[in-house]
């Protein structure tokens, strides 16, 4: 598969639906107990992106995008408007937003990560496709400089410093990212009649892995 670098027009993914979905496998004993377990580590996302059509203009824009995706074979971006943000959605994102790492004296390279919270539980997702211009990084504090002391891949969303971080000193990051997707349909049903009855085309988008 073919990831094409491009964002789902953001104005058109305003108003869908969806979110994480997990694999748990279930397994009850003969005593009543359960056994669970999972397959994936990470979740993976599932939304729709018919929901958002206000219009046959719309509609229109929605065809030439999976057109020019050629239905499930290319994925893209996809800005999911419930959780696009390093920090809590009221807020801009800050440097000092997420722990990616802390230094060793040698490493140079860290994932950029988002991790979420509940209780003492927590999940760290990878963030594998930041919005460019978005990216700050600190270390033990203190704000870093763009091209002066690190670089970032939008592509993956790998940090690389210039100079290694010491050994104990806490790495942090602040972003918006996308999440990669592809169309999880090779069809699109569209109506006018059913479209000015206000039922918009069922169009579902599937998390991709990159």
């Amino acid at each position: 598969m073919i990831f094409h670098d491009i964002r789902f027009p953001a104005n058109l993914s305003f108003g869908s639906v969806g979110g994480p979905e997990r694999r748990t496998e279930v397994v009850t004993l003969a005593n009543g107990f359960e056994e669970r377990n999972t397959p994936w580590e990470h979740s993976r996302r599932r939304y729709d992106a018919g929901i958002g059509m206000r219009s046959l203009d719309d509609v229109e824009t929605l065809i030439a995008f999976f057109e020019a995706r050629r239905g499930q074979l290319h994925g893209f971006r996809w800005k999911d408007w419930s959780d696009f943000k390093s920090s809590a959605p009221s807020v801009d994102p800050e440097y000092h937003d997420q722990v990616i790492g802390v230094g060793d004296g040698t490493r140079v390279e860290w994932q950029l990560i988002k991790t979420y919270w509940s209780g003492d539980q927590s999940y760290a997702r990878p963030i594998q496709k930041p919005v460019v211009g978005t990216v700050t990084i600190g270390l033990q504090g203190d704000p870093l400089v763009e091209g002066v002391h690190f670089s970032y891949d939008a592509n993956t969303g790998l940090v690389t410093f210039v100079t290694a971080p010491e050994n104990g000193a806490e790495v942090t990051a602040g972003f918006e990212f996308d999440v990669p997707v592809r169309f999880d349909t090779d069809r699109i049903h569209t109506s006018v009649a059913s479209f000015q009855a206000g039922n918009g085309p069922n169009v579902p988008v599937v998390e991709v892995r990159v």
